[in-house]
């Protein structure tokens, strides 16, 4: 998978036996390739020790695709670094996952309310005068498509995971649901589902994104969802993760965490790319209906990644589809005001997971910045480690009618540098995450309508 920003790209790189952090536990963690354990130069005692194998001891020969392997890991990324009180919450939902995956009344439930309710499936449409714009002087160019998950209910593809996770949760008997969200597309899902099925919701937001998001505040409040804002840290969607963390720790009883991130300890990264899978489910049956083959390439915007991993997951053992993740470039890589984690990050432990992060020289996580919430984060999650602004949101409104997401305006960016390099007629699918009534107020500061 290639990662690109918005200004430039470079590899990753790491060092190996640079020391890392856990979200919970403030102590450094020497990496190495046999095991986690507590640094003796450790400012105060750990709580929680890791003693998991980073390599498996035979080769894997498992695809692309049918990763993580049974520790829940992707290569050296993924795993389950957690307290205590969670991992028994985590088995039983690794295990109730594997057993309704199997349950043809629970997908038959699932699929009926995804069509009914949601609205699936969503079209792949041709953006014939964005497509236009691209093109060269001598007429030739790609075709580009919209994978249009902005016309689901709720206006983004946050809800094909959110109407899952519901069901487990009463499947669970979990009559409390907790949720965090950065541009509040998660926690609109989150509430909307809730309402659906009967149960209490607790959305959890960083007071800095809550400003900004303030019309999705409005939807969730108004679905029965309270949210809690949260003013730690620099206020936006780590560390509303992190408080939601936290409760779940302390009610993991009576609660159900709904994630929406492809980030945190495993399962949750399997169960929500499962979930968001239909994107990319869809997008192969319909190229093939349109155009008879596969797309060429497949772009989409990286933050956590649930959105770009929907779509990407069905293609990732096809060597002839290129995929192409964005992330945010801030005011430029080298301003450390930036969310490209992918292409800047290094190895380390965060929110559960191991996998890439944006992080000093002592392994704290350090401030990110995007003009978009919902990429706003550190991390990403482990399988795109292992897979490896504003101009664009006005030219999609102007030319085809279709108000993006911010979130989607930074892969509509990278069209700028991709369509100039592909031959004529490749067909180009980009994700269309979400719409962007919730980011018109911000773009009017910005654009000065």
């Amino acid at each position: 998978m290639a990662i690109s920003t918005s200004t430039s790209c470079r590899n990753p790189t790491s060092s190996l036996y640079k020391a890392y952090i856990s979200s919970f536990n403030p102590i450094r963690i020497p990496f190495n390739f046999d095991k986690f354990s507590v640094s003796p130069s450790a400012r105060k005692p750990a709580s929680i020790s890791c003693y998991l194998p980073l390599e498996e001891k035979e080769p894997c020969k498992l695809k692309v695709s049918q990763r993580p392997d049974s520790l829940g890991r992707f290569g050296k990324f993924g795993g389950r670094y957690v307290p205590e009180s969670l991992i028994y919450a985590l088995t039983q939902l690794e295990s109730a996952f594997h057993s309704l995956a199997g349950d043809a009344d629970f997908q038959k439930e699932v699929n009926g309310i995804l069509k009914d309710y949601v609205g699936r499936e969503s079209p792949l449409y041709f953006a014939e005068r964005l497509t236009e714009h691209y093109k060269r002087s001598n007429g030739e160019g790609p075709d580009i498509y919209l994978k249009r998950e902005d016309l689901n209910h709720t206006g983004a593809c946050k809800i094909n995971n959110a109407v899952a996770q519901a069901l487990f949760a009463k499947r669970l008997g979990k009559k409390r649901v907790i949720a965090e969200t950065g541009a509040g597309q998660h926690g609109v899902a989150a509430a909307t589902v809730c309402a659906r099925f009967g149960l209490e919701c607790i959305v959890y937001m960083g007071a800095q994104d809550m400003e900004r998001q303030s019309f999705n505040v409005h939807r969730m409040r108004l679905l029965g969802a309270e949210v809690r804002a949260v003013h730690s840290g620099t206020g936006t969607l780590k560390d509303a993760t992190s408080e939601a963390i936290r409760d779940w720790a302390c009610n993991v009883e009576s609660t159900y965490y709904l994630s929406g991130s492809v980030a945190g300890p495993h399962p949750n990264p399997l169960m929500v790319r499962q979930f968001q899978s239909v994107i990319g489910k869809e997008t192969r049956k319909q190229a093939m209906e349109k155009w008879g083959r596969k797309p060429d390439v497949l772009i989409a915007c990286v933050g956590g990644g649930s959105n770009a991993m929907g779509l990407f997951h069905e293609f990732v053992d096809d060597d002839d589809v290129r995929l192409i993740g964005v992330e945010a470039a801030g005011f430029g890589l080298d301003s450390h005001k930036h969310a490209a984690t992918l292409t800047k990050g290094e190895i380390g432990v965060f929110h559960g997971t191991m996998s890439y992060l944006l992080q000093d020289d002592d392994g704290q996580i350090v401030e990110t910045h995007s003009i978009s919430a919902g990429l706003d984060y550190p991390g990403v999650g482990p399988e795109h480690s292992f897979l490896k602004d504003i101009g664009p949101f006005k030219r999609l409104s102007r030319l085809e009618g279709i108000i993006p997401a911010l979130e989607t305006s930074h892969a509509l960016a990278y069209l700028e540098k991709l369509c100039p390099t592909l031959p004529n007629g490749a067909k180009v699918v980009l994700n269309c995450s979400g719409r962007g009534d919730k980011d018109v107020q911000t773009a009017i500061k910005y654009l000065q309508l």
